[in-house]
């Protein structure tokens, strides 16, 4: 088992901190925000992901886990240093890959011995190769290192689970060296015989992208074929289910809703585009699906308008969930951001609750009216909207909820209704493909 440093405690690095400590390596958490490292020491995790605050507080009193904002100190203790830090989009969809650069930088300066030097945060093609030259311009001495790429696989709201029982682990290295030290790293995977792939720097980069890419084509597609099914009366679940039948398809990612959102999708698509337009590419599938899933988000807004005969002016609209999917706080292009802003642009009061994202999303809106239940945010609503599927929507006391509204109107934008029982109970409805 390694010593290990992981650069940046965000979503990825905290995750990975905690799940490679899990494995019985050394693991220090390193971070410039002293606020968040503190908030760590002190046993609170700043981010909302099941599971994740029993396996950081397993370790932390196992002493294999610590956390410290002495980014230096941390690299120079390690036999493997984790680059963990954020890359968000930048200007023409690109990456910004300053703090990427920043730890680079770091790492050079404080090279004291042979180190493995690990990419996890999302990066464009290419970017290894100029981190490698960045450490070289930075380190003082002759002391020599290797370089992996290692992308990460995490779905919010499953990450823990994700990163103990992966589906693959991929490991871009040019050398059987710094392959070795990462079997260490991740030997309890490779005793479990979980898939271990061995390729380039540049193919594991481009690995990452590949997936999240097609995952958001999967997903406008059968956004698509939904809208198709509105139209002409057919079940949208039934054509998904027929079609994740076919071995070739499979069933996940047909779920039809107002739109995917996140830190991965949106960032990742738009990023693998400019990279393709570097090399004299177009990529039409891919910037077909980005283009489909703007359009979702909107078709939910004149979907909600509709119900409301085009008129929101003054009216109280609830929405039942803030964040872009279930089980995290997280609302970085969330389909209710699209929403929110055109329910106030045209007039509207909005309440709503979810179970964790609540104050994020008040961030972003200081007239949104947040509640601490889903009672609370219908009360006397004109228009009931779910934005997000979580489980407590999905069992919904229909006749308290009748109760509760002004008006019994509800868009369903995850299909989380029964059609049948919405009519039984006299509601006004819509979803996504299902009419």
């Amino acid at each position: 088992m390694k010593k290990i440093a992981i650069i940046g405690t965000g979503y990825v690095g905290l995750v990975s901190g905690a799940g490679l400590s899990d494995f019985g390596n050394t693991v220090i958490c390193a971070d410039i925000d002293i606020e968040k490292i503190n908030l760590l020491k002190n046993g609170e995790i700043p981010i909302y992901e099941p599971g994740l605050k029993e396996i950081v507080q397993r370790n932390v009193k196992a002493g294999r886990l610590s956390f410290s904002r002495d980014v230096s100190k941390s690299i120079r203790d390690c036999d493997v240093v984790f680059i963990a830090v954020g890359t968000p989009e930048g200007e023409n969809g690109t990456s910004d890959l300053s703090a990427v650069f920043d730890v680079a930088r770091a790492i050079g300066e404080n090279l004291n011995g042979y180190k493995v030097i690990c990419t996890k945060s999302t990066v464009p093609i290419g970017t290894g190769v100029r981190i490698i030259e960045k450490i070289k311009n930075y380190s003082k001495s002759e002391k020599k290192f290797d370089y992996i790429s290692n992308p990460e696989f995490l779905r919010e709201g499953s990450a823990v689970k994700d990163f103990l029982w992966p589906d693959r682990v991929i490991i871009g290295a040019s050398n059987q060296k710094a392959i070795d030290m990462m079997k260490d790293v991740y030997r309890p995977l490779y005793i479990n015989e979980t898939p271990i792939i061995q390729t380039t720097i540049q193919t594991a980069e481009l690995i990452k992208y590949a997936s999240n890419a097609f995952l958001a084509v999967k997903i406008s597609y059968i956004n698509e074929i939904a809208n198709i099914c509105d139209e002409i009366g057919a079940d949208v679940h039934v054509v998904s289910k027929a079609m994740g039948i076919d071995g070739r398809i499979s069933p996940k990612f047909l779920h039809p809703g107002p739109g995917f959102g996140g830190s991965c999708f949106p960032k990742d698509t738009k990023a693998l585009i400019s990279t393709a337009e570097m090399l004299g590419l177009n990529l039409k599938v891919v910037s077909g699906a980005i283009e489909a899933n703007q359009s979702q988000k909107s078709r939910m807004v004149k979907k909600l308008m509709d119900l409301m005969n085009n008129d929101v002016s003054e009216k109280k609209i609830a929405l039942l969930g803030l964040a872009f999917k279930a089980q995290t706080d997280d609302v970085r292009e969330s389909p209710a951001i699209d929403m929110i802003d055109a329910l106030l642009k045209n007039g509207a009061v909005v309440n709503a609750y979810d179970p964790e994202s609540n104050a994020n999303m008040k961030k972003k809106f200081n007239d949104l009216n947040v509640f601490d239940s889903w009672e609370e945010a219908v009360k006397d609503a004109d228009c009931v909207a779910i934005m997000t599927e979580w489980n407590e929507f999905r069992g919904l006391d229909l006749a308290k909820l009748k109760e509760l509204v002004k008006s019994p109107v509800i868009l369903d934008t995850r299909n989380i209704l029964s059609n049948a029982d919405l009519e039984s109970h006299g509601f006004k409805y819509d979803n996504v493909g299902r009419k």
